[in-house]
């Protein structure tokens, strides 16, 4: 990413100077910063920074740049480039917005010669660098809340079924405010687990040994992405996934890993699918009851490509709609 030039308003003659302002993600190592920025750092005359504390300045002063602590106001900072002289101003917090409204103020009042103004993103977030700003509120939380200090695994489950149900629910909902949400609501459950597995005095792991499983799954299960294989349908992916799966389950039946929590129609359908997967003749079971008959018309409904329990849900929404209906009319 360049240089974004800021108008200057009263640009009818050249400007002396040139002032700086140099932006940094604190999600991003200190002391990585753009080429660009560190040409500007070198060739600055002079190079200011508000915060002693700042992150990046052990780094620029280990790389010989000299930067002096201070917070000039819009007026000081262009007496300073006075003779045609940059400065750099390394930014702290949220890019300084007081000493960027003041310099502003002074460009639309027309009575100030005014320096070249130039901000310079010198590291920027890449995809996903706000799940750092999770990780450390999470830290946080866990050590000064009173209630989600004493939380456990077992504690918080009944909060990832419900939020799990209502993402479901913002998916049938189709409202992309509310999917959002509850995507957030669902993260909130992973980090927090994951925190609290850190704790663990015999097998502690981390969010980080959580994301590094999965991507090490998603590789090894996508060999026709990052390998040699090649699927062309999503049924070739689904047999490399399933290939690839076995494999590394190694399970003694098609029935292990499946959870029995889990609703019994979604419960009924994965047996199903396990079962006609592994190419297995098994017969339903003999017995009267509705459970029997809500078995059958799973399996049916696997075979046959659809999801009992989505479509018990799309029904039960419809009968809810009716139900208002009446209760409307009465």
């Amino acid at each position: 990413m360049g240089y974004v030039r800021i108008v200057n308003a009263i640009s009818s003659e050249a400007a002396p100077g040139r002032i700086v302002l140099l932006t940094t993600s604190h999600r991003v190592a200190p002391g990585l910063l753009s080429w660009p920025a560190w040409q500007a750092l070198h060739d600055a005359d002079r190079v200011l920074c508000a915060d002693g504390a700042h992150p990046q300045l052990p780094y620029l002063r280990e790389a010989g740049i000299t930067v002096d602590e201070a917070a000039p106001t819009a007026e000081e900072l262009i007496a300073a480039c006075a003779g045609g002289h940059t400065v750099v101003v390394v930014a702290t917090g949220e890019g300084e917005p007081a000493l960027t409204d003041g310099l502003a103020r002074l460009a639309g009042s027309g009575r100030v010669s005014m320096p070249e103004l130039e901000l310079l993103p010198a590291s920027y977030d890449l995809p996903g660098a706000r799940l750092l700003d999770l990780v450390q509120v999470m830290d946080r939380i866990r050590a000064e809340c009173p209630w989600s200090s004493q939380q456990t695994h077992k504690g918080l489950a009944k909060y990832g079924i419900e939020e799990a149900y209502e993402l479901v629910e913002a998916i049938e909902d189709g409202d992309r405010d509310e999917l959002r949400e509850e995507l957030g609501d669902v993260l909130l459950q992973v980090v927090f687990h994951a925190r609290i597995a850190e704790e663990d005095p015999d097998a502690p792991f981390s969010i980080d040994d959580v994301a590094g499983g999965i991507v090490t799954k998603l590789i090894h299960r996508h060999p026709h992405v990052f390998g040699d294989e090649t699927a062309t349908t999503p049924e070739e992916v689904k047999e490399h996934w399933l290939r690839t799966k076995a494999v590394e389950k190694r399970r003694e039946s098609v029935t292990e890993g499946i959870p029995l929590g889990q609703p019994g129609l979604a419960l009924a359908a994965k047996l199903a699918s396990r079962v006609r997967t592994a190419g297995l003749e098994v017969p339903l079971p003999s017995g009267e009851g509705v459970g029997y008959e809500l078995l059958a018309m799973a399996v049916r409904a696997e075979a046959a490509g659809v999801d009992p329990e989505a479509a018990l849900r799309v029904a039960a929404r419809a009968y809810r709609d009716a139900i208002r209906q009446v209760e409307g009319e009465g």
